[in-house]
């Protein structure tokens, strides 16, 4: 142990001071670092939550890319492509693609005795996969959908069974504006509710075969496949590896594809979340300044209650840079304990959040019932040593004045 690091850690077993004034400085400092660390955790635990909560639920309904017919429609009614392609198993042997889904979309109305509703229709076969939707339904269970007979369940949102005033069990007419118009008798398998209203009032999910079969397609034709991977951050990448394969070309066809990720189709969404990454930066600065001015405030107070000791050590031959450093040693044991508390409060208060949900939001504002909380320990780890390292270069500023305290004077200081 050298000699620095040996006299802060006694000047901090003893507090430091002599007087109580001093001495509440002090805890304040140190509570207020806590309670800044403490803040910073939560806030980016609850920004990253939200933001994976409604991508999640953006993407479930989507999934991350999405590979189409390449025209002008904008519709979600497109043209027609293969669905046997010989580039399939290329992208299916990408390392971090989890699944690859066919689907047709189709928009429809839907009308009972008293209401009438515009929906869209989406169809999916058997292999499709349900764990968005599995954990989202409420009542009921998913469609069960087979190989060769068109199956008449359909899975609808909580949002549309309100509206239209139906319930599990219940049989609807569906009808598609056509030519010629046709008409669809379905019955409710299951309700789901992902509380992001602006989808789920849209969406109801059915037996592929039945849009098929209403837009006189072949059996190997769709609207188009649906890609997840295992890392959204990493979407672009993926995205620029199944262009590669898929490209621009011509297929035999005539049909052009192309390649769209969930951002570009949904802009709107995902530009509000993105503009959630300003708050966090804002309260983590602010959180900085107020825990590098009570700092401050603290080895300022430390630095007047020991300038006589400051005075002894110089006159002694003690170098300024040695005194300098046992008074970093003193703020950094002063940051560590705010740390630790902070750290102490900030993961204490998330995990109670995390299990039991105790804080609520309004779900048709915010689309999620509680709010929600994202644990990162690598996240935790840069944010506490990124607040070691920078308050304790802060601290560098009033430790500097020691070198313009003189010994003559200083010893006679009481």
């Amino acid at each position: 142990m050298n000699f620095e690091f040996f006299i802060a850690k006694k000047i901090f077993k003893q507090q430091g001071i002599k007087h109580k004034q001093g001495d509440l400085i002090l805890k304040i400092a140190t509570f207020a670092m806590a309670v800044s660390v403490a803040i910073m955790i939560i806030s980016i635990s609850v920004v990253i939550g939200f933001k994976k909560e409604i991508s999640n639920k953006v993407i479930g309904f989507g999934s991350h890319i999405t590979i189409v017919n390449y025209d002008s429609n904008t519709s979600f009614e497109s043209f027609p492509i293969s669905g046997n392609q010989n580039w399939l198993p290329n992208i299916k042997n990408i390392k971090g693609v989890v699944s690859v889904n066919k689907y047709i979309t189709k928009a429809g109305i839907v009308k009972t005795e008293n209401n009438l509703s515009g929906i869209v229709f989406k169809g999916v076969d058997k292999d499709f996969n349900w764990s968005f939707f599995e954990k989202n339904i409420i009542e009921g269970k998913i469609p069960e959908i087979k190989d060769s007979v068109r199956s008449n369940e359909i899975l609808i949102s909580k949002t549309i069974a309100r509206n239209l005033d139906l319930k599990l069990g219940d049989n609807f007419k569906a009808y598609f504006v056509q030519e010629p118009p046709r008409m669809r008798n379905f019955t409710i398998s299951g309700i789901y509710d992902t509380q992001l209203e602006e989808l789920d009032k849209l969406f109801v999910i059915l037996d592929i075969k039945q849009l098929r079969k209403l837009n006189d397609w072949n059996d190997d034709q769709i609207s188009g496949f649906e890609i997840f991977i295992d890392d959204f951050s990493k979407i672009t990448d993926y995205e620029k590896q199944i262009n590669k394969f898929v490209g621009y070309n011509f297929n035999e066809d005539n049909t052009m594809l192309k390649v769209e990720n969930i951002q570009n189709e949904y802009p709107g969404i995902f530009n509000w979340l993105a503009l959630l990454d300003i708050n966090v930066w804002v309260i983590l600065i602010l959180m900085i300044i107020v825990s590098a001015m009570n700092m401050i405030s603290g080895i300022l107070v430390i630095i007047l209650e020991r300038v006589k000791t400051i005075g002894i050590l110089k006159s002694l031959g003690t170098k300024n840079s040695s005194i300098e450093k046992i008074f970093l040693y003193f703020g950094g044991f002063l940051i560590l304990k705010g740390l630790f508390w902070g750290n102490v409060i900030g993961i204490g208060l998330c995990i109670i959040q995390y299990f039991f949900g105790l804080i609520k939001l309004n779900s048709a504002s915010y689309y999620v019932e509680a709010v929600p909380i994202y644990f990162n320990i690598f996240y935790i780890l840069i944010l506490n040593v990124a607040t070691l390292i920078l308050i304790t270069v802060i601290i560098l500023l009033p430790v500097l004045i020691i070198s313009k305290i003189k010994p003559s004077e200083t010893i006679r200081f009481d």
